[in-house]
């Protein structure tokens, strides 16, 4: 499961990118700069988010050769008390071991794995709850474009305050009033935003935020955001093509 979700995320985040550089030929010279930065900023993110889960994969198999070990010394001994023991300690700590998020969707597993190691990367207090339909009202590429810009802002956000208790996120993926919903609220202590929140720090940013209001418009979708002192948070609803 983990190394589908590994393999997923490399395809989905790959072809997100392609779409950009097929977009490219066709926007204007003097916005070309400003999408290369972008690209760049995209790619560094796509290997960390990548190095994250390929690290924590190699991390869950270290620790179960290990675990393994323990147990059949055990075993071998017939150390019946201590071999319980230990599986119990086990069990106690797969909540804290398992990080995988599952969503139900295989592409947005991929999706909203990568995103999450890489807040977790930035200590960053994450509360996620996701549950995900096999068929969504959108491509799995733009689902990556809207999930992803929405965490690389928010990560962008908490990585911006000094105080590693003060940074959280809450992702909220479900269906609401028979529509896909997506929420995500962020810790910040970034100064309120210009109209239409484009005129905010950090390259690209403004760039991914018209991707998102671009799909939400063209799929007849719904979108809220809320600046308020030190929390910012997105909502998006999204009609079922019937």
């Amino acid at each position: 499961m983990e190394f589908a979700v590994l393999i997923c995320t490399a395809i989905v985040l790959s072809v997100a990118v392609a779409s950009i550089l097929i977009v490219k030929i066709f926007l204007p010279k003097q916005i070309i700069k400003e999408l290369e930065n972008y690209e760049n900023s995209l790619a560094g993110r796509q290997f960390e988010e990548i190095k994250n889960t390929y690290h924590e994969m190699r991390g869950w198999r270290h620790d179960y050769k290990n675990h393994m070990q323990v147990l059949k010394i055990y075993l071998e001994n017939r150390q019946w008390d201590e071999c319980i023991s230990y599986i119990s300690q086990i069990n106690e700590n797969l909540n804290s071991v398992d990080n995988v998020v599952k969503t139900g969707n295989v592409m947005a597993d991929a999706i909203v794995n990568s995103k999450v190691s890489l807040a977790k990367s930035r200590n960053i207090s994450l509360d996620v709850t996701a549950k995900v339909p096999e068929e969504l009202p959108v491509s799995d590429v733009e689902f990556c474009i809207i999930f992803g810009n929405l965490m690389d802002n928010a990560i962008e956000a908490c990585s911006g305050i000094f105080s590693e208790e003060q940074r959280f996120i809450r992702i909220y993926i479900g269906i609401f009033r028979k529509q896909f919903y997506i929420s995500v609220t962020n810790s910040t202590n970034q100064k309120k935003r210009l109209k239409n929140y484009y005129s905010i720090k950090g390259e690209g940013h403004g760039f991914g935020l018209y991707r998102i209001d671009k799909i939400i418009n063209e799929r007849h979708g719904y979108l809220n955001r809320k600046d308020e002192p030190g929390v910012f948070s997105t909502e998006i609803m999204l009609p079922f093509v019937l």
